[in-house]
């Protein structure tokens, strides 16, 4: 088995991160293996918002709990110092799926720079509101974008967890 199957099977969810800052060099290079990923027609029609700034990272994670239903003090994205916000174009029909696969190469890429992620909902929830439309205003994002997801980034406080047995028939030949 290549190296790159090896570590798609080794990649897990990370639920408790440490508090430390990711160097921007490592988020650069994440960032980009996300721009990378396929897009429908190549019309590369997701964005990334990439949060390091504190402040922000906890309104996003308080407005997030809100969004959930849990209780207060809990954090969605489980102490992880970087959110990498996906939001997909809604004038491109495939956007959705685009910015799915983004996430998914932001996800791997992090684990290949020995960092953890994990892909928390409710993006769609928070970019219908008036405070997160302005945000993307005042970033430079112009146009109609929905929430894809969060990828929470940052060092694994812990042992990743080990992966979940693979639930039979679910290939089928034809």
């Amino acid at each position: 088995m290549n190296t790159t199957i090896r570590e798609m099977e080794k990649r897990r969810s990370i639920r408790k991160f440490k508090s430390d800052a990711v160097p921007k060099k490592l988020l650069d290079e994440i960032i980009e293996a996300g721009l990378y990923a396929a897009s429908g027609m190549g019309k590369q029609a997701a964005a990334i918002v990439a949060v390091t700034d504190k402040e922000l990272r906890d309104r996003i994670s308080e407005d997030n709990r809100k969004i959930g239903g849990w209780d207060e003090g809990f954090d969605p994205f489980y102490g992880a110092p970087v959110i990498l916000i996906v939001l997909g174009n809604k004038a491109v029909p495939t956007s959705i799926y685009d910015g799915s696969l983004v996430m998914g190469n932001l996800m791997l890429a992090a684990h290949s720079e020995g960092l953890g992620s994990i892909w928390i909902h409710r993006a769609k929830e928070e970019f219908e509101t008036d405070y997160y439309k302005d945000l993307l205003k005042k970033l430079g994002l112009e146009g109609e974008w929905e929430g894809i997801g969060h990828c929470a980034v940052g060092y694994i406080d812990g042992e990743a967890p080990k992966a979940a047995p693979r639930k039979e028939g679910r290939v089928y030949w034809a």
